[in-house]
This record gives C-alpha cells, structure tokens and sequence, in this order.
C-alpha cells in the first residue's frame, strides 16, 4: 500500500490491499484460521509445524502461481511430496465468501495446506 494512502480510501477488493493482507496473515497466521487436511494431520505434529514454518516463509509467486497478484496460492515440495496451499475468504459466519477480502473487519481468512493429491 503506498505510504500515506488511508486504509479506507483504496477500493473494494483491491488486489494490492488483499496481497498485504494476505501476506500478513501467511506470515504470522494472526488474523484468521488455518486448517490441514487429513493427508497433512498423518505426517505427524512435528512435520505439520515445519510444513506450516515453509509456509510462512513462501516467497516463490510467479505468474503462473499468482495470477491476480493476491498471494493467495502456492505449492512446494518436500520429502518427496508436493503441498499446497490456499488463502480463501468468508464472511464472518464462516458461511459465505467474503464479498470484499480486502476488509479486515468483514473478512475471516483460512489459510489450508493440503497434500496435491487432495486437491
């Protein structure tokens, strides 16, 4: 967000407010909930928490990963497996997509790792 720019001045869903955003919350998991699907839980707690440590660390956006510029999306690979993970937005029921993921109080983010394979 460039320097001086009030929060509420930008506009809704504004790819730029919902990367900074995102990012945020990817790399501190504050501000919303993250999941593991069943594949990831069987790797065991100590593999789950490194796994989840890549994950805050992810820099790798390019093209054909970030399309919209949301750093919504990435995947990597780890002892031979392929991960990924996925940032959506829900309202806060936890119901319905968020009809603007660049509004912080509006918006729940939930950040899933998942094996490839259950994607």
């Amino acid at each position: 967000m460039p320097i001086g720019v009030p929060f509420k001045s930008l506009q809704p869903n504004d790819p730029i407010r919902i990367k900074r955003l995102n990012d945020q919350f990817r790399r501190s998991f504050v501000g919303g909930r993250i999941m593991t699907t069943i594949g990831v839980n069987e790797l065991g707690v100590e593999r789950v928490t490194y796994l989840l440590r890549k994950v805050r660390c992810f820099d790798a956006f390019d093209e054909g990963n970030d399309p919209h510029g949301e750093h919504d999306f990435g995947s990597f690979e780890d002892g031979g497996q392929k991960f990924f993970w996925k940032i959506d937005y829900y309202d806060l029921t936890l119901k319905y997509r968020s009809d603007d993921p660049g509004d912080p109080i509006k918006t729940i983010r939930v950040l899933t790792l998942m094996l490839s394979e259950e994607w």
